[in-house]
């Protein structure tokens, strides 16, 4: 039975004044500006202008928040608050990874057409932003308290209140930080590409489909791991075949730019790029990064017609559904 666990936040936010700043986005912000930061380090260093970051930056964020929220809404819309500003309330609800990563690209892709930059390049320079960017992000999933595993005893256990907890699993206290796997994961390859870069002769963008396959990899690995609710198919969660196609796409586009002459990369790669990751976005039907209003409804009845949990993993009871993962 585990003693250590990484303890669950007592709140998403704090109030400013009157304003509640919600965690959530506030680690938006930050992860906006930590890739505007460092995309135009690596930008300025290629050569390029500054302000063209920002002009990107200016038209890629509220266009991946848009593709975000529109995938969120097409593919769990039983998830969204029954107000009429539901579906706006970003704040209580979620952003799709996929829906967001794809707008926000072919929305850059669209100004660095328009200005006539080298498309490539900026793209590498930008692939290390996005992937720090992401890992800000996951900080917000842990004061959500989502994107979290199945049930272990481990040392970096996350404490889930009962509220919080999927159906199945309200007997159970510590769960993989699935977050913190992916938050890790993606400063590792943000680092790894920066190093591949100075390092290693890799033609542009080159960088930015080692991006798509690398964190595609990684999701494979999540989405084996993470209990909220999800579509499934043959007992995988869809966003599991979703990210193993990116993940081939990737590696398959990353081989293909190697081998392509200098002309032809400039041009074609970069469009199937951007058709690549809309695919994506348009392939995955499960939300990333989503509470569950009507999970978490079931949980607050369970935690008070049942004993409360341990704050360490609580041993499998006869009253849960068979086959479900004991900790480990």
């Amino acid at each position: 039975m585990s003693v250590a666990f990484i303890p669950s936040p007592p709140t998403n936010g704090f109030y400013l004044g009157p304003l509640f700043v919600h965690a959530y986005g506030l680690a938006y912000v930050i992860a906006v500006i930590a890739a505007v930061a460092i995309t135009m380090r690596r930008w300025e260093a290629k050569g390029g202008n500054r302000d063209l970051v920002y002009e990107v930056a200016l038209w890629g964020f509220p266009a991946g928040l848009i593709g975000g929220r529109l995938y969120f809404l097409a593919t769990s819309w039983n998830e969204v608050p029954p107000h009429w500003w539901g579906p706006f309330a970003v704040w209580d609800g979620g952003l799709g990874i996929w829906g967001g990563i794809a707008a926000g690209t072919l929305a850059g892709l669209w100004v660095l057409r328009r200005r006539g930059a080298n498309i490539p390049v900026f793209m590498d320079a930008a692939a290390p932003a996005l992937l720090v960017a992401q890992a800000i992000g996951r900080v917000g999933n842990y004061f959500n308290q989502e994107l979290f595993g199945g049930p272990t005893t481990l040392p970096w256990g996350l404490e889930i209140s009962p509220a919080h907890r999927p159906v199945g699993y309200l007997h159970y206290a510590t769960f993989h930080p699935t977050f913190l796997y992916e938050l890790i994961w993606n400063l590792l390859l943000a680092g790894a590409l920066v190093w591949l870069g100075r390092r290693r002769s890799i033609r542009a963008p080159g960088l930015f489909a080692l991006y798509v396959a690398g964190y595609s990899f990684a999701r494979i690995g999540e989405e084996l791991l993470r209990v909220d609710p999800a579509h499934h198919i043959l007992g995988l969660r869809l966003n599991f075949y979703v990210a193993s196609i990116l993940f081939l796409a990737g590696i398959a586009w990353f081989v293909r730019i190697q081998r392509a002459g200098v002309k032809s990369s400039a041009g074609r790669t970069v469009r199937r790029g951007g058709a690549l990751l809309a695919a994506g976005g348009l392939l995955a039907l499960t939300g990333c990064g989503q509470g569950s209003h009507r999970n978490s409804a079931h949980a607050q009845a369970g935690a008070l017609s049942t004993p409360a949990a341990p704050r360490s993993l609580v041993a499998q009871t006869e009253q849960e559904t068979p086959g479900q993962p004991s900790g480990f």
